[in-house]
């Protein structure tokens, strides 16, 4: 489904949004390259693609390929035209906003960022408003082609109506923000975790393009986990599907703020690290760079949480391995700035803990700051324009 430029919306045949998802995420594509692909004719392919033509979301590069054996016809590839629509992306934590403008193929036009001192919605908003002024104050395009709004934020989020039903950083519960955004911007709003932004914009423009399974896990204030399977993004029927942070690995381990006992995040979320460090060293104030100073420093009891850190996180990752069996799982979030402390930590507890050739699976290790949790908000949005 794509907007019109000036009436309505362009509702295509499936082929359209097939053939733009593609030329999106693996273009440039030729007709028959398209046509071979998705099982379609190449007059299909043509009459699918024209109309994505007309409205300036797709146009053709010069022939640089002959289309087949023995062709006299050279292919000319159909490209997306990045610069025919923008979208704000904001990824909101407990203490900042981030946001960034990216084009169709999510590349970063503008950056910016705003400190929060208050959870409250509708502060948050206000910093968010204030933050699209930031943004565009800074962006060279033009601002009328800005049209849609992504939010990521960490919880559980009912991406369809745009609900947070709960954000423990945020102490929401059962917040419309979608609706309370899209009144506030006058923009067409997606909102979606975090971590499953993360993974459906490493899925259409990272790691994972043509994977059709993978998993990225998240190491920071909270575990997290996006799964794709069989190309999609997996949400399950309640919209929790991959919370691997709230997996049991302690039954007789720390309370989590979920209500669980002995969680992955009750042990390796930042916090729990934090809290677990303070204990060891009888330092109330003790902050996580200081832990992660003390650690590299050769504090056997401080290197011990960190260990115990890693080990939750990888019978985590094994329980992902073991159950959803990707072909690759990459690892990223703000915790990696302390990776070297538990990085052999997680991977002998991965192996450990890992089924017969589940163990084989690669991990890939992928340091992304904030702006890139932005940019995948921007992702979801532009995943909202193509599949509503």
């Amino acid at each position: 489904m794509f907007p019109g430029i000036d009436t309505g919306t362009f509702t295509g045949p499936p082929a359209a949004t097939a053939i733009f998802t593609t030329v999106l995420t693996e273009g440039p594509v030729s007709r028959v390259a398209l046509a071979r692909r998705l099982g379609l004719s190449s007059a299909a392919v043509t009459k699918a693609a024209r109309p994505l033509i007309d409205l300036g979301y797709l146009h053709e590069l010069a022939a640089t390929e002959r289309s087949g054996p023995g062709a006299g016809r050279p292919a000319s590839p159909l490209a997306v035209r990045a610069e025919r629509e923008f979208f704000l992306g904001v990824k909101i934590t407990a203490d900042e906003v981030i946001g960034v403008v990216c084009d169709l193929r999510a590349q970063v036009h503008a950056s910016a960022r705003r400190s929060l001192d208050d959870p409250d919605v509708d502060a948050v908003l206000t910093e968010v408003d204030r933050l699209a002024d930031d943004l565009f104050d800074v962006f060279p395009g033009d601002r009328t082609r800005v049209r849609r709004l992504g939010l990521a934020l960490s919880g559980d989020i009912d991406r369809g109506i745009g609900l947070v039903r709960y954000s423990p950083f945020l102490h929401w519960r059962d917040v419309p923000l979608g609706r309370l955004a899209a009144q506030r911007t006058g923009l067409t709003v997606t909102v979606e975790n975090d971590v499953k932004a993360l993974t459906a914009a490493e899925h259409w423009f990272g790691e994972g393009v043509g994977a059709e399974s993978f998993a990225l896990v998240t190491v920071g204030t909270g575990i997290g986990c996006g799964l794709v399977v069989n190309g999609r993004l997996v949400s399950g029927s309640y919209g929790v599907a991959g919370e691997i942070g709230h997996l049991t690995v302690d039954a007789a381990g720390p309370d989590c703020h979920c209500g669980g006992r002995g969680c992955v995040e009750s042990i390796a979320g930042t916090d729990a690290i934090v809290a677990q460090a303070r204990d060891r060293t009888g330092r109330p104030d003790l902050t996580i760079d200081e832990a992660v100073a003390l650690a590299r420093g050769g504090h056997e009891q401080v290197r011990a949480v960190f260990a115990r850190a890693g080990g939750a996180i990888g019978c985590g990752i094994a329980a992902v391995a073991n159950l959803v069996g990707p072909t690759r799982i990459v690892v990223s979030g703000e915790g990696l700035a302390a990776y070297d402390l538990f990085d052999s930590h997680i991977r002998a507890s991965f192996e450990r803990q890992a089924f017969g050739a589940a163990a084989r699976c690669p991990l890939f290790i992928r340091p992304l700051p904030f702006e890139e949790w932005a940019r995948a908000a921007a992702a979801v949005s532009i995943q909202s324009l193509v599949v509503p």
